[in-house]
């Protein structure tokens, strides 16, 4: 017990322990206090004050304290309990707050990050960690703590408020600490555990959402496109990619990220929400990062990714539907017509050729569309539909475009509506068959040697019409057949003559026969 006393004699004389700037410590009930303060500190409780007024015959007697109490001396005490604890005791824990998911307690040889404030059984403060705007960070059970922290820590949860009551023998005894804590103290600790660890931990997952078609799992080399939320344990958010409005971008596996987030997305689907709980060694570490990363702080990320691939994936063609009576397919350079709908993995709309009059037309093999579409659009049948999907070095690659994000695999529903053979390349023209035998005189339609713009226009036109030969589709026939008159008319005098009319099988010793 610790108490202090005020006591005197009439008004004669008066001893205090405040004088000395000592609480007085005593132990109750066993003789070693006078049989009449022994009484009356019968039933205190700590902060209680009492007067207690002692007659001689339960004070010192007939004989008094030589040279302080005369003897029969009636005493008064003035007294206020401060601390109370018995050899006895044990460690009193209180849970103030608990939190709902727990899936891991404080065991010996982790590693906690708290904070807390220390007090005197009677309220006085004598340390707290807020004030030092950092949480205490320490090893329990490895005789770093107070053997009464060691012990009231453990079973804890991240979150978790506890006020654990350490008696003396259970924290710094009879020589207390310093000039805060007094010999034979109690303490009382209010205790917030930030998080734990243990330097064996690897890291966990939580599966949030996995979706029920999952073709295929991340695996190392891929690049994935996540979004995520990051929070320290006791759900501190330090960086969010939500609020850039921008996935977070990067290979898997490489050593481009922190070695628990490179584990924690392997084996990950496409559309998958998972947790990661990283303990700082696969993290941080000591240091921590900036200042809202502490040293030694476990992270936890809430991820949902968006998509992924590697570099090697070829385009993915599915097809949905295929007439049955199918003989011709695209080909390289031919003219196509085609309806489409384009989306991100996670179903993000982009472009649809539903939004506009008329539907997408190309040639194909002429670079007017992106590679992996290309591609996708080849050996089709007219009225099949397909989905193709399109790595981004098949599509718009790092940078994106417009409306599409950089790196972004992209999903196409497509339906072929027309197809035109086509011309193959640095063509404009071909015969289905052998040309006329005297090319330049059936050109020659007035025959005066010469074929000027207006004939050889006629001339190309008939061909066509009669189902001879074939421009190149998708086209504008006039900007055509004047770029094949510009390419025949060498001297460029504004007419060919038959020394200037050559076949471009002449010229390349190609099979096609073409002007």
């Amino acid at each position: 017990q610790l108490i202090q006393l005020s006591p005197s004699n009439n008004g004669s004389s008066h001893l205090s322990s405040y004088d000395r700037g000592a609480t007085v410590a005593g132990v109750a009930g066993v003789g070693r206090l006078i049989t009449g303060m022994d009484r009356g500190l019968q039933g205190m409780c700590v902060n209680e004050r009492r007067h207690l007024i002692v007659p001689p015959h339960l004070g010192y007697g007939s004989i008094g304290v030589a040279g302080l109490i005369p003897p029969d001396t009636t005493l008064y005490f003035d007294v206020i309990m401060l601390d109370i604890w018995n050899k006895e005791d044990k460690l009193q824990i209180t849970t103030l707050y608990k939190p709902e998911r727990c899936n891991r307690t404080v065991e010996n040889s982790d590693f906690v990050r708290y904070h807390y404030n220390g007090t005197l059984l009677d309220g006085t403060p004598f340390d707290s960690s807020y004030g030092k705007d950092s949480t205490y960070d320490t090893y329990v059970g490895s005789g770093w703590l107070i053997k009464g922290m060691d012990q009231g820590l453990l079973g804890m949860c991240a979150g978790e408020k506890r006020r654990i009551v350490i008696p003396p023998f259970l924290a710094y005894g009879e020589k207390g600490y310093g000039t805060v804590i007094p010999p034979q103290a109690s303490l009382v600790f209010d205790v917030l555990l930030v998080d734990l660890h243990n330097p064996k931990d690897g890291i966990f997952l939580e599966h949030l959402e996995v979706p029920a078609l999952c073709k295929r799992k991340s695996v190392t080399g891929d690049f994935v496109r996540y979004h995520y939320n990051g929070t320290l344990m006791d759900g501190t958010l330090f960086d969010s990619s939500y609020s850039r409005n921008h996935t977070y971008d990067t290979y898997i596996g490489k050593g481009y990220i922190i070695p628990g987030m490179d584990q924690g997305l392997q084996g990950v689907c496409i559309g998958e929400k998972r947790r990661i709980i990283i303990p700082p060694h696969l993290a941080y570490g000591e240091s921590g990062a900036g200042n809202k990363i502490p040293g030694s702080a476990v992270l936890i990320f809430d991820v949902h990714v968006i998509d992924f691939h590697n570099p090697t994936d070829p385009v993915e063609i599915q097809t949905l539907y295929r007439p049955a009576d199918c003989n011709v397919t695209t080909q390289d350079r031919d003219f196509v017509r085609y309806h489409y709908n384009c989306s991100l993995l996670d179903g993000t709309r982009l472009f649809s050729s539903h939004d506009y009059e008329h539907p997408q037309e190309a040639t194909l093999g002429t670079n007017k569309i992106i590679e992996g579409l290309n591609n996708g659009l080849l050996n089709m049948c007219l009225g099949e539909k397909r989905i193709v999907v399109v790595p981004p070095h098949l599509g718009h690659g790092e940078s994106g475009a417009r409306g599409v994000p950089g790196s972004a695999v992209l999903q196409f529903e497509i339906e072929l509506l027309h197809m035109e053979p086509g011309v193959p390349e640095g063509y404009l023209f071909v015969w289905h068959s052998e040309p006329p035998e005297n090319l330049f005189e059936a050109m020659d339609i007035n025959k005066d040697g010469e074929v000027p713009p207006e004939e050889f226009s006629t001339f190309i036109s008939s061909q066509i019409a009669e189902g001879k030969g074939r421009m190149m589709p998708g086209s504008d026939p006039e900007k055509v057949i004047n770029d094949m008159f510009q390419n025949q008319d060498r001297n460029k005098d504004g007419k060919i003559t038959a020394e200037e009319l050559k076949l471009k099988s002449d010229e390349d010793q190609i099979k096609h026969e073409e002007l």
